[in-house]
């Protein structure tokens, strides 16, 4: 999601955190002018080797690593991550490098292409690198990340299904012992069932800790649960309880039947194409499962067959789905929570990078306020976010015929836009000679 932000009227507004904010800019400049003079030193101490004869030996490096940690005061492990991400700037890179002397990105955005781009193949990191650079100038960082992995993906997605079959070659089980009579359980398998079950037993845990226990001998008396542990705990006994008692009749009835839940997208027309490579050719999108990422075409199709525990979503105009109950009930219907949470991915507060489905839902304007039960007028919030904007002075609201935005203003009065993950098609009369987008 991205965020911009602005004065209410439109003009600057010059206080202390503009301050702060220039103060940021000067201090990217120089970051992106330290890169530039570590890729100069490395240079002039290679030269200065060949001079004198040394080959460009891992020694060399070593000593070119040892003088510069030596002059900035760090470690040689931190000097060695320096060297590499200016010398990538410097030479692979150089529009990053520019957008970072300019201060249109930062240094987290800028060490973050590097390391990614630097993981692709050369063909994949040469075409991808001005699309990179465009989003790390108009993301914030988390939302930068995310995009920069989706884009990588999406454009190695022909070769999905062949790095992917490769790969589950090699899922295995581990267990690494620790101190205090502890260990850790290691399971190295596909992201979609590692999702499932990570989602499972978190629904379970919150099942747990939100249980009411019944009074003996008084059905109508209810008493809080005595439960104590945290929800990392509970989610860990409720692992241990599946795996070695095989069942859940342990846990309180509403927690015994939860089951996985995971979102895959699959764009129509992607459904109709005959391969990967035709799908390619033709500019499809992947498809793409919550949370996770692309997936192998197949995968998806098995994910969309009918099965139970799989919300399937078309993304194709005419869906049918429930976009809004109006006043009539305050608390949406599992499909609209489902597409509020789907259409969002995340936290819609500036920056937030909390999951949509450990957010609560929002009424935007809220329901004592007249607030409908609408996709137009939910969207999910962290519980720390959530606070912030009932009690921390700052003004919501969702913009119109946006597909989702927030527009979030502070108490000084700046305005923060968040755009949604993705987008759900708004559709208007024929008259309005307006294309749905």
């Amino acid at each position: 999601m991205s965020i911009a932000a602005e004065g209410v009227s439109g003009t600057p507004v010059s206080d202390a955190m503009d301050r702060v904010r220039e103060t940021g800019d000067v201090v990217t400049m120089f970051a992106a002018e330290q890169f530039w003079r570590i890729d100069e030193a490395r240079n002039e101490a290679l030269e200065d080797a060949a001079r004198l004869g040394r080959e460009l030996t891992e020694v060399v490096e070593r000593g070119i690593r040892l003088e510069l940690a030596a002059g900035m005061r760090i470690t040689e492990h931190a000097a060695g991550v320096l060297i590499r991400r200016a010398e990538a700037l410097v030479h692979r890179y150089p529009d990053a490098l520019e957008s970072l002397s300019r201060a249109r990105t930062t240094v987290a955005h800028a060490e973050y292409l590097v390391d990614r781009l630097d993981e692709c193949e050369p063909s994949v990191r040469d075409a991808l690198v001005a699309d990179a650079v465009a989003l790390a100038e108009e993301l914030p960082v988390g939302s930068f990340r995310r995009a920069l992995r989706r884009l990588i993906e999406v454009h190695r997605s022909v070769t999905l299904a062949e790095r992917h079959e490769a790969a589950v070659v090699r899922r295995r089980v581990v267990v690494e012992h620790v101190d205090d009579g502890m260990a850790w359980l290691s399971a190295y398998l596909p992201a979609v069932e590692a999702h499932a079950i990570y989602g499972r037993l978190t629904s379970i845990a919150k099942a747990i800790k939100n249980h009411d226990e019944t009074v003996p001998g008084d059905p109508a008396a209810q008493t809080p649960s005595a439960e104590d542990r945290t929800i990392d705990q509970v989610r860990a006994d409720v692992l241990s309880d599946l795996l070695i008692e095989g069942d859940t009749t342990v846990h309180p009835v509403d927690a015994r039947g939860i089951r996985a839940t995971v979102a895959v997208t699959v764009p129509a027309l992607t459904l109709l194409a005959e391969s990967d490579s035709a799908r390619a050719a033709a500019g499809l999108a992947p498809a793409v499962v919550e949370g996770i990422g692309p997936v192998p075409f197949d995968r998806a199709r098995e994910l969309c067959g009918g099965a139970d525990g799989w919300m399937r979503i078309l993304t194709h105009p005419e869906t049918g789905m429930v976009l809004s109950v109006g006043r009539s009930q305050y608390r949406p219907p599992p499909m609209l929570r489902k597409l509020v949470r789907w259409r969002a991915d995340r936290c819609m507060a500036p920056g937030c990078g909390i999951p949509a489905n450990r957010c609560e839902l929002d009424h935007t304007v809220a329901w004592e306020h007249g607030g409908e039960t609408s996709l137009e007028n939910l969207a999910p919030l962290c519980k720390g976010h959530h606070t912030v904007k009932h009690h921390g002075g700052w003004q919501v609201r969702q913009l119109p015929d946006s597909g989702g935005a927030l527009e979030w203003t502070s108490p000084a009065g700046r305005r923060y836009v968040v755009q949604p993950e993705r987008r759900v098609p708004v559709f208007r009369p024929a008259h309005a000679h307006d294309a749905p987008f």
